[in-house]
């Protein structure tokens, strides 16, 4: 995942050399969902399963939050553009995200995690760190690691329904590493003392940190692999990438990494960020990024129950200048939409012209005070498209169209959770000129019938969420 919470030491914690005894023993677990917000639309929409499932901003300026496994085949990745998107996958299902129900999906996985560990240090509503040596006074076997770890997913599986990754090894980084390697529904522990060989033959990219340019400078010098950066002395690596930044790398290329997982500590901020493959200028294309992150970024703010006063940008140009912009409000808030504004702005104070090869949104000044009002509405503002748009790709999508249709009271969206007098529960397929279709069927049913309503039928109105 892209999304960082930071807490008070953490930018230390890594050094060129562990600054602690490294564990042992496998008994750090990094759990991941399968593409989270998708995965839960295929479960909850039988005729979506095994078939592209994109979800994100709808419109024109959206951009994609999450891609099923089906439409990642066609290119498709968290924060394109939806237009790029439908170009690659037009055959896919686009939905607005339900958060209500990923909330209530991730309260339910993060009560599984802590069903077999004291200390769950959660990352994003779909990712956490385990430490299960806290349950065992015995160091863990690699034997008792992979139990403990089926086990995880065998409980989330029939809770949720979702398939989950899991990785286990010494340290964060290899349990991270070793956890994304098997997607979807991966199992993968690194036995103690095995974590150089598990390494080495691996790409230098799949280290936190090494982004396009950082590889490039690598494979420039005949670095391609992880274990080829550990053969570099210390001092090649900084003089290379620079003194902090070749250093912090080189200790991971050893699996150097001693951070604790922790969960009682106090967030001191919660933001998103990310690298592109290719660097990006267009200001137009930025500012939807940055928009896409502030959504992103309350959403997790929210699911950690905060609010915060000091809204950030940050940008990483091509030549790895960074920039920071930041702006205090005078009242804490989580409102989608004062930090999709603020961040807009903030990147306007930055000369991209460049070219810009990462770019982040943040908020700090964190508070348990949460303007509770604002949840009376899921969707908070964000962007999930406007009537006259239509699901592509979604069997019997296509809506009757006529002119001079009934002026509606509910802005249909695709995705959205329905109730109809007569044919009960649904989910809303597309929308446009005065009608809606909607598809009847639960995540428990078969495959649901389709029909079409003017999208002012007093007997059609929206659901609570399942």
């Amino acid at each position: 995942m892209d999304g960082i919470v930071s807490w008070p030491g953490e930018e230390s914690s890594i050094t060129s050399r562990p600054a602690r005894r490294l564990r042992t023993s496998p008994s750090v677990l990094h759990a991941d969902v399968d593409a989270f917000y998708a995965a839960v639309e295929q479960r909850d929409k039988p005729s979506l399963r095994g078939h592209p499932v994109i979800v994100g901003g709808l419109g024109p300026r959206g951009v994609v939050a999450t891609a099923s496994y089906e439409a990642r085949r066609y290119g498709v990745r968290s924060a394109m553009s939806m237009v790029e998107a439908r170009a690659r996958c037009p055959q896919a299902a686009f939905l607005a995200p339900r958060f209500a129900v990923y909330r209530a999906v991730s309260a339910q996985i993060m009560d599984i995690f802590a069903e077999f560990s004291a200390l769950v240090e959660p990352l994003s509503l779909d990712e956490a760190y385990l430490d299960i040596a806290t349950s065992a006074h015995e160091p863990i076997s690699t034997e008792a690691a992979v139990e403990i770890a089926r086990r995880i997913k065998e409980k989330v599986r029939a809770v949720t329904g979702l398939s989950i990754s899991v990785g286990a090894g010494n340290s964060k980084l290899v349990a991270k590493i070793a956890s994304d390697l098997d997607k979807p529904d991966g199992l993968r522990v690194v036995p103690a003392g095995a974590e150089a060989d598990f390494l080495a033959p691996l790409p230098v990219t799949r280290i936190p940190g090494v982004g396009p340019a950082t590889a490039a400078r690598l494979h420039n010098v005949g670095v391609h692999t992880i274990g080829e950066l550990a053969a570099l002395s210390e001092e090649e690596a900084a003089n290379l990438l620079g003194r902090a930044h070749g250093r912090h790398l080189w200790a991971l290329a050893h699996g150097w990494d001693d951070r604790a997982v922790c969960a009682d500590r106090a967030a001191k901020s919660v933001s998103v960020e990310d690298t592109f493959d290719q660097d990006i200028a267009d200001p137009g294309r930025l500012r939807i990024v940055v928009r896409a992150m502030a959504e992103r970024v309350v959403e997790r703010l929210r699911a950690h129950t905060l609010s915060g006063r000091t809204i950030s940008v940050k940008v990483r140009l091509t030549d790895f200048t960074t920039l920071t912009r930041s702006a205090t409000l005078p009242a804490p808030t989580d409102d989608v939409r004062v930090v999709r504004r603020l961040a807009e702005r903030l990147l306007t104070e930055v000369d991209t012209s460049s070219g810009v090869r990462l770019i982040g949104v943040g908020i700090s000044g964190l508070t348990d005070w949460v303007q509770l009002n604002l949840f009376a509405d899921d969707r908070g503002g964000r962007p999930t498209g406007g009537a006259g748009e239509v699901s592509t790709g979604t069997p019997g999508t296509a809506s009757p169209m006529h002119t001079d249709p009934p002026a509606s009271a509910v802005p249909w969206t695709p995705g959205q959770d329905v109730v109809h007098r007569r044919y009960g529960p649904g989910w809303v397929q597309g929308s446009g000129r005065g009608w809606v279709t909607v598809r009847f069927e639960t995540r428990d049913t078969p495959v649901g019938p389709v029909r079409s309503f003017r999208d002012a039928d007093p007997e059609l109105h929206p659901a609570e969420s399942p």
